[in-house]
């Protein structure tokens, strides 16, 4: 059976279960707790034989043997007592409920969806990409919020593409969700290197990745994920439940791809002995990090530093503020620049994730060991937003909307590039407003236009040197120099449901904004 089928007859009946209240995020844990027992007693047989880590009253069988009210009970004690125990077992069954309402339903998925299939003959690719497409669609319900945890895959695809990971490389992810990075970044390298030995198999298999997760049910579904897809051993997965920006975990990593979570303040709320709710502002203090601040985006950004070894290569998401907040955005951008090698810039579109009001970027760059001159030479810039429209429904990222990007970026030689933009030799129309407000003739390559300047030759790539960069207002990287069409004849306008997309995403991060703008005065009136 095909990856979509195996979904279609599986999400044909979550909404099947809709009716008895249960949401996509509940049947996709129901189903990760049934797919573990079914393969763990899969692999008690030939050809496998292995003993199985789950004990012997709560293993697949006994689940198949009780109907009814005895199958209900049988369920929740054995969900309970599985999360009781340590390792692999804990991490897929902590804090694990039944949310089936009626036994028939639960005995159904059970018996006739799960038991009929041999999940673990069936291969990788075909078993991890059904459970991939479940996670999806998952995320397409706006309701449940996954979406913030699921990073589109074609955008994955194209940073692990000109990232390349190799073979004995190590890779980790400090916020990896349902674990897109780290599973792309694994296809990368079968893909690429077909003729591996068994000691590169065995690293790639067991010691190659590592990811962080703060919340238990994503980390839930992101070490079923993993296992489906073969990666990680049957006694330990390469899944750490923890506030990665806490700590120094002191491991580097040849790679680091990261989308963090969106979302700029931390906050925790105190409610003290008479009642009263306050908020404390969540600071992160370390050594390491250059700025102390309670801008998540910004303490990833150093903590993704921390985590690379020397020349150690990162592609990390980051939203808008992260490339021109003042204070500690400027303090983190100015070191970056200086500190390491910031060399490519992907500007992204809005419409590509399921959390409203995302205005986004990858930020590329190496880390170098200490030098009196900045390593940053130049940036490269690549804007996919300006003129681009995308909506998740009807207009979805595919990866070959990337492919432009990729050549550009040159994977097989960075430092060899070609810019597509380039400057109008005339100095009459092609004027502008340069980012200070001074009129200027047409820009050199080098300067930095404003939002809308006019330039003729519309590339979407060009270079700024480090000078360039450090010189503009608070070292900003929201540089943008193509003429916005759609500003200028109403014949250019995008389809009205895109544009009423966009309004809607430009009010949603307009009242995050607000919002965190509120929580802060609200914590400065209850200290």
């Amino acid at each position: 059976m095909t990856p979509s089928a195996i979904v279609q007859k599986l999400w044909n009946y979550c909404n099947v279960l809709r009716d008895d209240g249960m949401s996509y995020g509940d049947y996709v844990e129901q189903l990760t707790y049934l797919l573990f027992l079914k393969m763990a007693d899969e692999r008690t047989k030939p050809p496998y034989n292995q003993p199985s880590a789950v004990p012997a009253k709560y293993n697949w069988p006994t689940l198949l043997k009780k109907d009814g009210d005895d199958l209900f009970d049988h369920y929740r004690h054995m969900l309970e007592s599985l999360g009781n125990e340590k390792g692999l077992l804990g991490l897929i069954f902590n804090k694990s409920q039944n949310k089936f309402q009626d036994p028939s339903k639960l005995r159904r998925l059970v018996v006739d969806l799960i038991d009929k299939e041999n999940w673990s003959v069936m291969s990788a690719d075909v078993k991890g990409d059904a459970y991939e497409g479940l996670l999806e669609k998952n995320a397409q319900d706006t309701k449940s919020g996954a979406g913030q945890y699921f990073t589109p895959r074609p955008l994955i695809q194209a940073m692990v593409d000109v990232i390349q990971p190799k073979p004995k490389e190590t890779l980790c992810d400090p916020a990896c969700g349902t674990g897109g990075f780290l599973l792309a970044a694994h296809d990368y390298v079968v893909k690429h290197n077909p003729n591996m030995s068994a000691d590169e198999k065995r690293k790639l298999k067991g010691s190659t990745f590592k990811g962080w997760e703060l919340v238990q049910s994503t980390a839930r579904l992101c070490a079923m994920n993993l296992m489906l897809h073969s990666i990680g051993t049957d006694k330990d997965l390469p899944i750490v439940v923890s506030d990665s920006l806490a700590t120094d975990p002191g491991d580097r990593f040849d790679i680091v791809l990261t989308n963090p979570p969106f979302g700029k303040k931390s906050s925790t709320t105190i409610v003290a002995e008479n009642g009263k709710v306050s908020r404390e502002t969540d600071i992160i203090e370390r050594e390491d990090f250059w700025a102390t601040t309670s801008n998540k985006q910004l303490n990833f950004i150093q903590h993704v530093k921390t985590l690379l070894k020397q020349n150690g290569r990162a592609a990390v998401v980051v939203p808008d503020n992260v490339l021109f907040e003042g204070g500690a955005g400027e303090t983190v951008r100015r070191k970056l620049l200086a500190e390491c090698d910031v060399h490519t810039l992907l500007r992204l579109p809005t419409g590509l994730f399921y959390a409203q009001g995302v205005k986004a970027n990858v930020l590329f760059f190496d880390k170098k060991p200490a030098s009196e001159t900045p390593w940053t030479k130049k940036l490269w810039i690549y804007d996919l937003r300006t003129n681009m429209h995308f909506t998740l429904k009807t207009n979805s990222l595919q990866r070959a909307d990337l492919d432009e990007f990729v050549k550009c970026y040159n994977p097989e030689n960075r430092h060899q590039r070609k810019a597509t933009w380039k400057p109008e030799l005339d100095s009459g129309s092609g004027a502008g407003m340069t980012a200070k407000g001074k009129k200027k003739g047409t820009p050199s390559p080098q300067s930095s236009p404003a939002r809308g300047e006019e330039v003729k030759n519309q590339g979407r790539w060009r270079s700024y040197n480090y000078d360039e960069l450090v010189s503009r207002d608070k070292a900003s990287l929201d540089i943008f120099w193509l003429k916005d069409e759609s500003l200028e004849a109403s014949d250019n306008l995008p389809d009205p449901d895109v544009i009423a997309q966009e309004i809607v995403e430009d009010l949603e991060a307009a009242l995050e904004q607000f919002r965190e703008i509120v929580g802060d005065l609200s914590a400065k009136d209850h200290t």
